[in-house]
């Protein structure tokens, strides 16, 4: 049988039916949560933010849009095998990371109603604006959620991370029921019996579960690095997420040692990590190492200012978190650098 259209490659008509796929999951979304908003709001005005409003509606609405749409995209490269779902740790990957996806949609447009509700103050919305408006967040919830699934790899996973983690957090800080608890220390947020800090926990266990997702995806193939160098990286990276999954499980004032002992072990991991990486991968960029080492010593300065009552805990732990994710993503693009010099 003979190409019916010889003029466009393969591959590009493969991201082409991706495209449509998308818009059509995207379409059916619109559709969808257009339809329910008539039964759910009637033809009353609601407002922009808050119970009962179209914000909430809209959020929660595009984070199941989201997360179906995820596990969508994932399905359609098994059918294709690249790559397939081979066994039950590969459901459980798919699901964090669909769920991933289904929070940042979530919080997202939580945060966008809130912000337009102060700007708008005292304003309501008619019924058909409410619908065109809840069915086109669900529309490029489900779009952007699919397409992320269909051009999955390490580096974007990495920065799905870092959303869901910042995002999370973020919503934790602001329905706080303690408007003091900055002054303490940042696991302050997950003591309370709130819902601030069920958002809290929950973002720190599934955040650590993506770690692990990482580390296993990140680790498969790096270029120029010894096959212990890789079990080693990936097991640093192993226990980061453990760690950090463990700081949500441990609260600080029921397990105060655990807690203190695995957010103490995420740094030392860390900093195992930086200082033996040239070691590992003997391909690394030369002008890469530094970064991880100056990471480290703004932890460490850090944590003595914290020592000797010059900062408060909470600033120590924000600036580690800061810096180790950002050295996780930056570390994820000299990987792929390496890899495409050594496949060029």
């Amino acid at each position: 049988m003979t190409d019916s259209n010889p003029r466009i490659p393969l591959r590009d008509r493969a991201q082409t039916t991706l495209e449509l796929t998308a818009t059509g999951l995207g379409a059916l979304a619109f559709g969808l949560v257009a339809t329910i908003a008539l039964p759910v709001f009637g033809f009353d005005p609601a407002p922009i933010a808050g119970p009962d409003s179209i914000g909430q509606y809209a959020a929660l609405a595009s984070a199941v849009a989201a997360m179906l749409a995820f596990a969508a995209g994932r399905y359609v490269l098994h059918t294709q095998g690249r790559p397939r779902i081979s066994g039950a740790l590969d459901v459980v990957d798919v699901a964090a990371v669909a769920f991933a996806h289904g929070v940042i949609a979530f919080l997202s447009w939580t945060l966008t109603a809130v912000i337009l509700s102060d700007a708008f103050i005292g304003a309501t919305v008619f019924w058909l604006p409410i619908v065109a408006l809840s069915g086109a967040t669900a529309a490029v919830s489900a779009y952007v959620a699919f397409l992320s699934a269909a051009h999955m790899d390490s580096q974007l996973l990495a920065i799905v991370l870092a959303v869901f983690l910042v995002e999370g957090v973020l919503a934790s800080m602001l329905t706080a029921s303690d408007p003091d608890w900055w002054k303490i220390h940042l696991s302050a947020l997950g003591v309370s019996d709130d819902v601030s800090a069920l958002a809290f926990n929950l973002t720190l266990i599934v955040a650590g579960f993506l770690v692990t997702i990482l580390a296993r995806v990140a680790t498969r193939d790096i270029p120029t690095a010894t096959e212990q160098g890789v079990r080693r990286i990936r097991l640093s990276l192993i226990v980061v997420g453990v760690f950090l999954g463990l700081v949500g499980v441990f609260h600080v004032d029921t397990h105060f040692w655990i807690h203190t002992f695995v957010a103490s072990g995420m740094a030392v991991a860390f900093g195992v990590l930086t200082f033996r990486l040239r070691a590992w991968v003997p391909g690394i960029s030369r002008a890469f190492l530094p970064v991880g080492w100056t990471f480290v010593a703004v932890i460490v300065v850090t944590a003595v200012f914290f020592a000797v009552g010059y900062w408060a805990l909470t600033a120590v732990e924000l600036v580690a978190g800061v810096l180790v994710f950002t050295w996780i993503i930056l570390f994820l693009r000299n990987v792929g650098a390496l890899h495409a010099d050594t496949t060029r």
